[in-house]
């Protein structure tokens, strides 16, 4: 399906009540975030504010993820407190400013405070890896989403994109390699093998 044409559905769809929250969800490095980008700036043109939110925002605290002996697993579902991204989701019906937190990924850390959806704003543009996972609390984001976008290619190309966003930040290959293999393709099967239902589903970004 054609950005155009998913623009379009999304657009069909009425406020409910007051924003159009539009979920992007696929495995790490499925280009989520270009995408969504994208897609807002296309929403923009044809005349609708839209904002992008990031649910990497709600990464936990490094120190909170070493207590718990789950730092090496950052980016697992237990390292996000979905409890504060499902009260975001749910403010964004309120019809004033809702602020919301930013990662910085740079610095390996999370902002709060660090970015706003204006009252203005008709279309919020949700994007993550665990917003249609099948797993208590997570699973209660779903009914939260006017419509939601799945990104899923394939395993080979996830694989290659997560490689070289960590050569980008100056890891060596075999460093890249680990966290990727430890890591990253875990979280990978994991929101594959429990993802729900999406409105729609694009194998090629």
């Amino acid at each position: 399906m054609t950005r155009d044409a998913v623009c379009a559905r999304i657009l069909g769809a009425a406020p409910d009540p007051v924003r159009r929250v539009i979920a992007v969800v696929g495995p790490p490095g499925s280009g989520k975030s270009t995408y969504a980008a994208a897609l807002a700036t296309d929403l923009r043109a044809a005349g609708t504010a839209a904002v992008v939110v990031p649910m990497d925002g709600f990464h936990l605290d490094n120190r909170l993820l070493e207590r718990d002996g789950t730092r090496n697993r950052k980016g697992a579902p237990q390292t996000f407190d979905v409890c504060g991204l499902l009260r975001l989701a749910t403010a964004l019906q309120s019809p004033g400013d809702v602020i919301f937190p930013l990662f910085d990924r740079s610095r390996d850390i999370a902002i709060a405070g660090a970015g706003r959806v204006p009252a203005t704003c008709d279309t919020v543009l949700v994007e993550g890896n665990y917003l249609l996972f099948d797993a208590p609390l997570w699973r209660d984001l779903r009914p939260l989403w006017t419509v939601s976008i799945a990104l899923t290619p394939p395993r080979a190309v996830l694989r290659q994109r997560l490689m070289q966003r960590w050569l980008d930040h100056g890891w060596t290959p075999d460093q890249a390699a680990a966290w990727v293999d430890d890591n990253d393709m875990k979280n990978t099967d994991l929101v594959l093998a429990h993802m729900l239902p999406a409105d729609l589903t694009l194998s090629e970004t």
